[in-house]
């Protein structure tokens, strides 16, 4: 046990982690590690750069801090917030602490994901912009869900994401500028799936095309019903049957000599006759 803590007293402690702001209340996730180490947060006021700590939120053991006297510090009372872990003189990385809910420093956007794109939606009549017209803007980070949001894109207004991977997902986070200089809280992460286009273009394409062969075919039919009734009656009706006997039994006499003609006959053909023979 002994030679357990020693190595990890060597060893930075592992930094906090979903370090959220909500109502001027920091709270944040502690690390499950042996050591008991410590928590401290830092403040950084309107583009200024340098971070200092929160006299009230130094070296403390608890997961949570009230941060409202930073509010007086920075201009428009704006700031960013970070949290870092110490143990045995060794501190962790510092994260960055997030805010649920839009206000004066903190964007307030929504997403609107498109097969390929995802669209964030800003508004540009935020407090910032009426100071300080088209030098604040917004900075919009973005990323596959599970990597760190490397890529961003500044803007005024909304943007559209584009070339984007279809059924994967990607998360968003905003944070206002001004003169390209990060300025109060960022927002909280968040993200959407990408959905697929080829589906659902393969299945427009295919009613269309049922669509097109129906109404092909309704003028056919209805061409063959009106003009071809008597033919198709001719196709519906059964075909003849000779009985099975037809050739066993021999023609009667009689019948054939109705068929027979001698070659001695002649044909006569009465053109009229008058009334003298009649009475005769």
């Amino acid at each position: 046990m002994l030679v357990v803590v020693q190595a990890l007293s060597a060893l930075p402690p592992v930094p906090p982690q979903n370090i959220h702001v909500n109502n001027w209340l920091l709270t944040w996730t502690p690390s499950s590690e042996e050591g008991d180490p410590t928590y401290t947060v830092q403040y950084s006021s309107f583009s200024s750069g340098v971070w200092t700590n929160v006299p009230s939120c130094v070296h403390m053991s608890s997961n949570s801090c009230n941060v409202t006297s930073t509010k007086a510090e920075g201009e428009h009372g704006c700031v960013m917030l970070r949290v870092q872990a110490e143990r045995s003189g060794l501190t962790s990385t510092s994260v960055k602490a997030c805010s649920r809910h839009g206000d004066s420093c903190t964007p307030d956007f929504s997403l609107t994901p498109r097969p390929g794109s995802l669209t964030v939606n800003l508004s540009s009549n935020h407090s910032l912009a009426l100071e300080y017209a088209a030098h604040a803007k917004h900075r919009v980070y973005y990323g596959k869900e599970g990597e760190p949001l490397l890529k961003y894109k500044d803007t005024v207004a909304s943007v559209t994401i584009s070339k984007l991977q279809e059924g994967q997902r990607y998360c968003v986070q905003v944070q206002y500028l001004y003169f390209r200089n990060p300025v109060g809280l960022a927002t909280c992460t968040q993200c959407e799936l990408i959905p697929e286009s080829k589906k659902e273009g393969q299945t427009v394409i295919i009613a269309v095309v049922l669509i097109v062969v129906l109404l092909g075919l309704i003028p056919v039919v209805a061409y063959f019903l009106i003009c071809k009734t008597e033919r198709i009656k001719q196709w519906l009706r059964p075909p003849y049957q000779l009985p099975e006997d037809f050739f066993l039994e021999p023609f009667p006499e009689h019948h054939l000599s109705i068929f027979s003609s001698s070659p001695t006959e002649e044909c006569c053909v009465i053109s009229s006759i008058s009334s003298q023979e009649l009475s005769n």
